[in-house]
């Protein structure tokens, strides 16, 4: 691989921090960076970071996000890698360079300037968003549940609303407490029955003019047939079942017309009142993905190759939500966006570059999927272990599966952490648990 110019090291860049990301900066980082064998950067806009998947638990307040996120800055430091505050906005492929803009503060004032960051090896961790399909009112009156600053949101506004709701003298409105969740994915489902859950144990904290039972509605929004729909029925059966149990009311075949001020309106006429309201419906990659002149499909994520490279440039690669790469033995079908995918794309790309940087062959990547798990709050946790894992397909629920749930965020954490800070780590988190009220109360 040849150096860039000024220096003696290969320059790999990973742009984003989510998990694949983040993941794939610290291997490469203790492997590459700590050992003097090439300048390992990670650039992101966010300064910390926090798992995408525990997004529903931190919008119902079942989890705080000041014992969860992890600091860019520390984690470069403890794992030879450099940060580099900012988003990239652009690139520069004759020169291989990225273009990273400005950052200001919430007053205007630059934090850093806009910058060029050199790279050999460039690899797009940049994640997804919601897609609100262009349905209007979307940007205006709900929440796009895709970040630690939407999901903290969300939170302060359902505290406030029960705060408000207990002190009133006058009827609760009809809509006053709904919360209405377009959506019903893994996160649109969690989110309801952690919501469910939280909402009678803020109640319990002395809010004694509400009525959980009366009050409080949960409306579960899905355009397709039944929930779920990108996985199996049998879980979706069992997600649908518990949620009819637990009063959420459930509304499939219900395409989402616009989305008014304390409502959604379905396309049918249907007014669903809602107090608030949550977008937890599709996902695209971001949009200048599409300005890099590489290869992108219909919602901007970048096509690769079996070695997960684009095929417009052997120095680019992509993992996660933005890549779209073809399912091996799946005809037609593409990865799926989830954690396990870009866990193992982590996994594979930081060999993959130590063989590229050594002149030596890629081999391909291949999917394995190990089932999926949709955790349900307290209640319960449904889903299927399968492939080589298991030897087959294991059917899961109850509390192994809540088990083998947490255990896919300990193993992001061992990824970014190692065994004996992780087991610290969550040792505190049991001790502090046994302390603090089970739902943040700010």
């Amino acid at each position: 691989m040849p150096k860039s110019a000024g220096s003696t090291l290969p320059k790999i860049v990973v742009v984003g921090g989510g998990a694949g990301g983040l993941e794939l900066v610290t291997r490469l980082g203790d492997t590459l960076g700590r050992k003097g064998r090439a300048e390992v950067t990670l650039i992101e806009r966010g300064r910390t970071h926090f798992w995408k998947p525990h997004l529903h638990e931190l919008a119902a307040g079942t989890v705080d996000l000041d014992v969860h996120e992890l600091d860019y800055l520390a984690q470069s430091h403890w794992h030879g890698f450099r940060y580099r505050f900012g988003e990239m906005i652009g690139l520069d492929r004759t020169s291989r360079q990225v273009l990273v803009g400005p950052v200001n503060d919430e007053n205007g004032e630059q934090i850093v300037p806009a910058r060029r960051i050199d790279y050999d090896i460039l690899v797009l961790a940049v994640g997804s968003r919601i897609n609100d399909f262009g349905t209007p009112g979307v940007t205006e009156h709900a929440i796009a549940l895709e970040s630690t600053q939407e999901a903290d949101r969300f939170h302060r506004r359902l505290i406030n609303a029960f705060l408000r709701a207990h002190a009133q003298t006058e009827p609760l409105r009809p809509e006053q407490l709904n919360v209405a969740i377009v959506g019903a994915g893994a996160t649109g489902v969690e989110l309801s029955a952690e919501l469910h859950n939280a909402t009678r144990e803020l109640v319990s904290f002395s809010l004694d003019n509400i009525d959980p039972d009366k009050h409080i509605r949960l409306h579960l929004i899905e355009a397709s047939p039944r929930i779920l729909p990108a996985l199996p029925e049998r879980i979706s059966a069992a997600a649908a079942k518990l949620l009819h149990e637990l009063e959420v009311e459930v509304h499939v075949n219900a395409r989402v017309a616009e989305v008014l001020p304390q409502a959604v309106k379905l396309a049918d006429g249907t007014i669903i009142a809602a107090e608030m309201v949550v977008w937890a419906a599709g996902v695209k990659a971001p949009g200048f993905l599409s300005d890099l002149g590489l290869q992108v499909n219909a919602v901007n994520q970048l096509i690769v190759d079996a070695t997960l490279c684009s095929p417009d440039d052997p120095r680019i690669f992509a993992l996660g939500d933005c890549a779209a790469a073809a399912w091996a033995g799946q005809p037609g079908r593409n990865v799926p966006p989830r954690a396990q995918a870009a866990h193992q794309q982590a996994s594979y790309l930081a060999k993959a570059i130590r063989r590229q940087l050594a002149g030596k062959p890629l081999r391909p990547w291949r999917y394995r999927d190990f089932g999926s798990l949709v955790s349900l709050g307290e209640y319960t946790t449904v889903g299927n272990l399968m492939g080589n894992f298991v030897g087959g397909n294991l059917w899961l629920e109850g509390l192994f599966a809540r088990w083998m749930y947490m255990s896919l965020y300990k193993l992001h954490e061992l990824a970014l952490h190692g065994f004996w800070k992780t087991s610290l780590t969550t040792l505190a988190r049991m001790i502090a648990a046994q302390t603090e009220p089970r739902v943040k109360l700010h």
